[in-house]
């Protein structure tokens, strides 16, 4: 076990999402360091990263981990990620991904360039696994997804997905995300309403945002399925799949 972890890229994280990649496959001894938000409550793999060195995004900081590979979604700007590169360092970006196969996708990619092709398989599997225990659970039943900021996710998003794995229909139709219309939830309520993010204390109690609102209140009182988690939700990763289980376990036996 050792040998393998000696064996492995020295590996940095840049950023959140990318954090939670490294955590799920590289062998702990070859991480280098993570972000400074790897043990954050919305982290999902926040319990992995304790004892695990942090590190700001700046080039002092990350030249002195001397990585051999450098993980990143967001973080880093060009100029940064070119000098990492120029001095050796190997720079993968994870990608958005609207659908499961874009994370399996950025799951392999990731995987390769750690040369833990195996490990990498093993966590597809997993994630496919609670897709097929989770997949048409709802039988069509419509959903409408909103955040506290009061956006949902139409077509082309991952949220969107998510809700259909488990056998819901999304609603309202259209394409990315649009802000949800305060007057429409209370002259015409959905019959299933998916919360998301509403864990986030900042978010959450936001004062102008439509998640206060007491319209959206006695909405959500009487017909929310899920809330599910931010740690869930906020990055491209396999963790997407876990929201998928939540909900095909509230649908009606």
């Amino acid at each position: 076990m050792a040998g393998a972890a000696q064996a492995a890229p020295r590996v940095l994280s840049l950023d959140q999402c990318a954090d939670q990649y490294v955590l799920a496959l590289s062998p702990r001894a070859a991480i280098v360091g993570l972000s400074t938000r790897a043990d954050d409550p919305d982290s999902r793999l926040r319990d992995l990263a304790r004892g695990l060195p942090q590190r700001r995004t700046t080039l002092e900081s990350a030249l002195s981990a001397k990585p051999d590979l450098v993980v990143r979604y967001w973080g880093g700007d060009p100029r940064f990620l070119a000098q990492l590169e120029k001095r050796g360092a190997r720079v993968v970006t994870i990608k958005d991904a609207s659908d499961f196969g874009g994370v399996r996708a950025n799951v392999r990619r990731v995987a390769a360039a750690m040369d833990r092709r195996a490990q990498g398989e093993a966590v597809i599997a997993r994630m496919d696994a609670r897709l097929d225990r989770s997949a048409g659970a709802w039988r069509g039943a419509t959903a409408l997804y909103v955040t506290p900021g009061g956006f949902t996710g139409g077509e082309g998003t991952l949220v969107h997905q998510i809700l259909k794995s488990a056998g819901l229909t999304p609603v309202p139709p259209g394409p990315g995300f649009q802000p949800v219309s305060l007057e429409q939830l209370a002259l015409s309520p959905p019959r299933a309403l998916v919360l998301g993010f509403f864990d986030d204390f900042m978010l959450a109690n936001n004062r102008w945002g439509l998640g206060r609102h007491g319209v959206m209140r006695r909405v959500a009182a009487g017909r929310t399925i899920a809330s599910l988690p931010g740690s869930m939700l906020g990055c491209p990763d396999p963790s997407a799949a876990e929201a998928v289980e939540i909900l095909a376990a509230r649908a009606p036996r």
